[in-house]
């Protein structure tokens, strides 16, 4: 069975293959979750407590929580389950999984150091794994260098640098989000003078037409006045 030991504070991983029955058995029968005592898996993990964070079969099914199984089992599975990821809105899919108990049909299973011991293991814990990806967004990148307002968000993005194929060194950074800079309060400055231009040009059409819509009732109200007084007149004479 291999094993994939994770250290979350070295960011390291490492994979190892035991075939000793006797030291595979402190994993048998183990819930996902369940921790272990690194002891039981060799000399050199004295002092280590691991916890069980999943696995695959020789088939290459994942371990899935809650179902207490040995076996494989086919489930109905819908969005927002682990081991499914659905491709249309609304689908759900029978799906095989197996149950969260390891077993010795295990092909890999993953480990997760909870606690650390008093030696070191080679290529997981006297390692450092840089971050190759940090935050992106200003408040983010602000929230993990312990930076305030007046501190240059720019200078703390971290990038990585590589060698093109032109043999030149180069370093990519991420744009950085949500970054409030002159030009984008200049920006924010103009969009509010156009909309208040805006209410402001509606307000006067808005008056113009108003103006334009009394005088046009006056002149038709005048205009029927003196077809009346027209007629009025018209009939008297003929009276």
């Amino acid at each position: 069975m291999k094993l994939n030991i994770a250290f979350p504070a070295t960011g390291a991983q490492k994979m190892i293959e035991i075939d000793d029955e006797k030291k595979l058995r402190a994993v048998y029968d183990k819930r996902m979750g369940a921790e272990i005592d690194g002891e039981e898996l060799g000399e050199e993990f004295k002092g280590y407590i691991f916890r069980i964070s999943g696995g695959n079969d020789k088939q290459g099914f994942p371990m899935k929580q809650g179902v207490l199984s040995q076996k494989r089992v086919r489930l109905m599975l819908s969005k927002g389950l682990s081991c499914y990821r659905p491709r249309r809105r609304g689908e759900r899919k029978r799906k095989s999984v197996r149950g969260c108990i390891v077993g010795p049909d295990i092909s890999i299973l993953n480990l997760v150091i909870v606690k650390k011991g008093d030696g070191e293991v080679a290529g997981l814990s006297d390692v450092m794994v840089q971050n190759r990806l940090g935050p992106k967004r200003a408040n983010n990148i602000r929230l993990m260098f312990n930076l305030d307002k007046d501190d240059d968000v720019r200078k703390y993005v971290l990038g990585r640098t590589f060698t093109n194929k032109a043999g030149k060194e180069k370093t990519k950074r991420p744009k950085i989000q949500r970054l409030i800079t002159p030009q984008r309060l200049q920006r924010k400055r103009d969009e509010a003078r156009m909309k208040k231009k805006a209410i402001e040009k509606r307000l006067r059409e808005e008056q113009a037409y108003q103006k334009l819509a009394k005088q046009r009732m006056k002149e038709a109200k005048e205009r029927r006045a003196s077809e009346a007084s027209k007629r009025k007149s018209r009939n008297s004479k003929k009276e």
